[in-house]
């Protein structure tokens, strides 16, 4: 974090300072990390006490002191030596002193923030822009998917001085989450992705997961640029929504920066980038699945209005061999048996990406295996979409379906109901069943995807499959 002093930050999060002792100075600075975590801290960080879904940050705050924690942000003052900035509310103040971070070093009129948010896609194109970024200047990016009121903050909080460009992942699991993101960091380019059913369960139908993706541009400013999917209706429509310039990317209609001569294979994409200055290149993107070209156009559309160069974003591109850990990760090699780990996040745009992406990169003569399990979240919509993805693997013709865990069951009963296969779907209750299984039926040439929600554990069985034909 920025140096800072002990009353700077307890105005900024609106608390009130208590000091270690008589000795203590409200104006002695600080520029240590800040953590939620006490098993991160280290001398001179700052510790928040986050209350926890199973737990409270309160009662780590004695090992965040030991471990060097010099400044605690607590909702009560305890009985520690060391300096405390009480808040009503931690996680308010958390995101109030990174605003206040972001608002300092922009000050000094170098750092450029660029937001991302969709309802897929948002690591994999944060993940771009840091490699094409930081090929120019200093660039910080979350960790993982921070991309929530607290994960977004932290990211906030590792801006210094030196720091010309931020790349901030924007979630929401509810309307009004983006935008109060938006408001603490006020992006100078907001880019929106695509809109589709990941969380509609929580948003409670499709017209409000609109609403709150809209969120990132509508308090954008005249002299900032929306980065918006022109193959994506709800998202291209949002240029109604607000005042700021729009750049749209895609691969048809009014896309600006477009990809044309896409092409999947085992070992990535290529495709042809057209930028909006009439430049082109060829680009061998490394990173699995035709529907990851949508993300590399919306990163390189955000960098060329940074004024990034073609030859530049290419290479940055390029560079990038994953989307993440988890996600169309390639693993295995051994007698020719590929494994595509994607089971850290499902909706049906995602199944439906991955499987396709399966179909297109196998093998000739190689068979296709997809291990799926639950999409969660989907709400009222869970039967039905369930019921399509288990349709869409026997019209791709898809070698063999493993669904693993009840709440993924109706994929397995659908693909029977089509009635065109005999055997070639089965189901397991649990990924052990499921891996013994594999063990016994991959063969040479075979492509197996492992793709669910995180919380079905899928992606722990894709490292076993991967590690067995490592």
């Amino acid at each position: 974090m920025i140096a800072l002093s002990l009353r700077d930050i307890a105005d900024s999060v609106d608390g009130v300072l208590h000091l270690a002792s008589t000795d203590d100075d409200p104006e002695r600075m600080l520029s240590g990390s800040v953590q939620t975590d006490s098993r991160e801290v280290t001398p001179g960080s700052i510790f928040v006490a986050k209350p926890g879904d199973v737990t409270d940050g309160h009662l780590f705050a004695p090992s965040a002191v030991e471990q060097g924690a010099e400044l605690l942000v607590v909702e009560r003052v305890l009985d520690l030596p060391v300096a405390q900035i009480v808040v009503p509310d931690v996680i308010v103040a958390l995101g109030a002193l990174a605003s206040t971070v972001v608002a300092r070093v922009r000050a000094e009129g170098r750092l450029k923030v660029v937001g991302v948010t969709g309802s897929n896609g948002k690591t994999t194109t944060k993940n771009l822009l840091r490699e094409i970024l930081g090929r120019v200047g200093p660039t910080v990016a979350p960790r993982g998917s921070f991309n929530n009121q607290v994960g977004a903050p932290m990211t906030m909080l590792e801006v210094t001085t030196d720091t010309r460009f931020l790349v901030v992942e924007m979630g929401a699991s509810s309307v009004g989450a983006i935008a109060r993101l938006v408001a603490l960091v006020r992006p100078d380019i907001g880019i929106v992705l695509c809109v589709g059913l990941a969380h509609v369960g929580e948003f409670g139908d499709l017209d409000a997961t609109v609403r709150a993706k809209s969120e990132m541009v509508t308090e954008l400013l005249p002299t900032d640029v929306t980065v918006l999917n022109a193959d994506d209706p709800r998202v291209s429509q949002m240029s109604e929504r607000t005042r700021a310039r729009v750049v749209y990317f895609g691969e048809y209609g009014q896309a600006m920066v477009r990809a044309s001569n896409v092409r999947a294979t085992r070992s990535g994409t290529t495709f042809v980038l057209h930028l909006t200055s009439g430049e082109s290149s060829p680009v061998t993107f490394r990173v699995l699945g035709e529907h990851h070209v949508m993300n590399a156009l919306a990163a390189a559309s955000a960098a060329e209005v940074l004024g990034v160069d073609l030859a530049t974003i290419v290479a940055g591109l390029e560079s990038v061999q994953r989307a993440e850990r988890w996600r169309m990760e390639v693993l295995g090699g051994r007698d020719n048996v590929t494994v595509i780990n994607d089971a850290y996040n499902a909706s049906p745009d995602s199944m439906t990406a991955a499987l396709k992406t399966l179909a297109q990169i196998a093998e000739p003569g190689g068979r296709t295996i997809a291990v799926l399990g639950e999409m969660a979240e989907l709400g009222d919509l869970a039967g039905e979409e369930h019921d399509r993805v288990g349709l869409l693997a026997v019209r791709l013709n898809i070698s063999q379906v493993i669904v693993v865990g009840r709440a993924a069951r109706r994929m397995h009963i659908s693909t029977i109901n089509e009635g065109s296969w005999d055997g070639e779907s089965a189901y397991v209750d649990t990924a052990d069943e499921a891996f013994d299984l594999l063990r016994t039926l991959v063969q040479s040439g075979d492509t197996v995807l492992v793709k669910s929600s995180n919380s079905a554990g899928l992606r722990f069985l894709g490292d076993r499959l991967g590690d067995l034909f490592s």
